[in-house]
């Protein structure tokens, strides 16, 4: 699992996914979301705006990544 640090106290679900490089775009993160394939904290998460916070752990295609504070 990487750890992604983030400059602000929370981001959402959607940029995380871009910014730890899970997927490549945001039109990516749009679909693979509504699709329910990314998991926040072990469950399936619909919701693209999510606010995470740091300790929270975002998976997607086998690959995991959590928000650390930077």
């Amino acid at each position: 699992m990487d750890n992604v640090p983030i400059r602000d106290g929370s981001i959402r679900l959607g940029q995380f996914l871009k910014l730890a490089g899970l997927i490549d775009s945001g039109a990516d993160a749009k679909s693979v979301i509504a699709e329910g394939l990314v998991t926040v904290n072990g469950e399936v998460d619909l919701r693209r705006g999510r606010q995470l916070r740091p300790g929270d752990e975002v998976s997607f295609a086998d690959r995991s990544a959590r928000v650390t504070a930077d």
